[in-house]
């Protein structure tokens, strides 16, 4: 049985209060948390309002939530041009934290769509679960499809009268500055299978059935979601995402969780 939520709280947290996150309490003492790890650039813009539906309805449900940006991403410190990937990986351990002490829940899953779920995964140390919606688990192929939507955007008739030069959109991904060093952060990234029970919510569109084969010999179970989400469609990178058999799928996953 749902109940209404509390409305959420603000909060800055980290060493020196650089991190912002939104902390959804529950009406009674929480017994399971859930961490809300965003993707990055154009994807987090697109996933903020399912992420805010997600974190509204698991509060209503007795799970208390936190979501939160990485240092050089959202609300909190720093510019794009700052986001690293072992930044953000201790700040989802930060987060973590932080959301135990709010919460007095011991134990906390993460959710991430994405690169979030890419990072969750490479930040499980310690929590007692995952739920992780189309990770990227080879930092190349998101790299090369990154690039091409960047080639498409420079060059789309409906944007821009003329094409842009490569020059006039250099280091940027849909808007957003992407460093060198991330880049390269990216291209190394090779996901290991995780160690903690994960749950994959499948919505890429149909390929070869070998694409979670890394994760073969972990804990974690793949379920496909309908219909699929088009995260590189360049004439849909504006519109938000949203999911209800996403958010049902979350939900109920985590309510079968001991």
């Amino acid at each position: 049985m749902t109940t209404r939520p509390e409305a959420e709280r603000p909060l800055y947290f980290g060493a020196h209060g650089e991190l912002f996150g939104l902390y959804h309490p529950t009406v009674s003492s929480a017994k399971k948390a859930v961490l809300l790890c965003p993707p990055l650039g154009q994807e987090q813009i697109r996933c903020h309002r399912l992420y805010r539906q997600l974190a509204r309805t698991l509060a209503g449900e007795g799970i208390a939530v936190l979501r939160f940006d990485y240092y050089g991403s959202g609300d909190s410190a720093g510019a794009s041009a700052d986001v690293d990937w072992d930044r953000c990986v201790a700040d989802t351990m930060v987060a973590a934290d932080t959301l135990r002490r709010l919460s007095g829940a011991d134990h906390v899953v993460a959710f991430g769509a994405r690169l979030g779920g890419s990072i969750a995964m490479s930040a499980a140390a310690g929590l007692a679960g995952l739920v992780v919606w189309d990770p990227v688990l080879d930092g190349d192929d998101y790299i090369a499809a990154h690039d091409a939507l960047q080639l498409a955007l420079r060059q789309d008739p409906e944007r821009f009268i003329a094409p842009r030069k490569p020059s006039d959109a250099a280091g940027q991904w849909l808007g957003f500055a992407i460093s060198e060093r991330l880049r390269d952060q990216l291209a190394s990234l090779r996901l290991p299978p995780p160690t903690v029970p994960t749950l994959v919510l499948d919505s890429l569109p149909p390929a070869q059935p070998s694409r979670w084969e890394a994760l073969a010999a972990s804990p974690a179970v793949v379920r496909t979601l309908q219909p699929t989400t088009p995260w590189d469609d360049l004439a849909r990178a504006e519109i938000a995402i949203l999911s209800h058999p996403l958010i049902q799928a979350v939900s109920g996953h985590l309510r079968a969780m001991a």
